[in-house]
């Protein structure tokens, strides 16, 4: 972790106590208490995910508000299921379908309700579809699919999980195991959510049993964990996903991503608004 992750939190404490309707009166103790919080943090032994769930966490001990992004992760999934057809079309009617596909499923990872981060879908569409990738793992990412006999895919948000279905469709896989967030943390997909875009249809859909936006594991429960230990190909979305993954030295691991943030793109050898297809490991 670095500071700027820190500063990054604090910032977003007015917003997020704004989505829990905290009462005025609560939030001088609170923002002073998580303030204390965050200073005592030990960057090097923690992650950023992890910061993000506890302080929800704790926000949501003053709330009556159980899902505070229901609303704007059904708004991302309707809009993105109204334009299935069109995306699977531009697929089908592609030189390259693996290659069109994945290039669409990165650009769904745009859809980020995280501190500070605007977005616009169709502007990133464009890019993504006319960009070289910053780092292009991406022909190792198509040859090991080829070869996985399972392959475990780590969900991320809301809305881009349509375009996760597209690309999951697109490679056709028959052992494909989707995984989303246990309870609802920001947008990101839970299993309601996924069932609602349609994901059974591509893979069997699981908890991986954590409600931070991540995939932390050292949190998640036995019965994920088993399944990622024993996973030939595991590819995980997002921002998210690669914070809680970063340290690990597995080739069999795959992340794809939009870098949304320059501490992560100076991390990845990236610059913010490229996007990513990176193999953590040699092979």
């Amino acid at each position: 972790m670095n500071y700027e992750c820190l500063i990054c939190q604090v910032k977003a404490l007015p917003k997020r106590m704004d989505k829990f309707e905290i009462a005025e009166e609560k939030r001088n103790v609170l923002v002073s208490q998580m303030v204390k919080n965050i200073a005592n943090i030990d960057l090097n032994n923690s992650y950023s995910p992890e910061i993000t769930r506890n302080l929800l966490a704790g926000l949501k001990l003053h709330s009556a508000i159980d899902d505070p992004y229901k609303q704007e992760k059904q708004q991302s999934n309707k809009e993105l299921l109204a334009r299935y057809d069109e995306f699977k079309q531009r697929v089908e009617n592609s030189a390259d379908r693996f290659d069109t596909a994945l290039r669409l499923a990165i650009a769904g990872n745009i859809i980020d309700f995280g501190p500070t981060h605007k977005f616009d879908v169709e502007e990133t569409i464009d890019r993504v579809l006319t960009s070289d990738f910053a780092v292009d793992d991406s022909a190792e990412l198509k040859d090991e699919i080829e070869k996985a006999t399972t392959i475990l895919y780590l969900g991320d948000n809301c809305g881009e999980i349509v375009l996760d279905k597209l690309f999951l469709e697109t490679i056709n896989h028959p052992n494909v195991i989707f995984a989303v967030r246990d309870k609802p943390i920001l947008n990101d997909a839970t299993i309601k959510e996924a069932m609602e875009v349609g994901i059974p249809e591509v893979a069997k859909l699981i908890s991986n049993g954590d409600d931070a936006p991540s995939t932390l594991l050292h949190r998640v429960s036995k019965e994920f964990l088993d399944i990622y230990k024993s996973a030939d190909l595991i590819i995980a979305k997002g921002m998210g996903n690669f914070e809680g993954l970063m340290y690990e030295t597995d080739p069999r691991l795959f992340n794809l991503l939009m870098i949304k943030c320059q501490v992560i793109g100076d991390m990845l050898g990236a610059n913010k608004g490229e996007f990513v297809v990176k193999r953590y490991a040699p092979k």
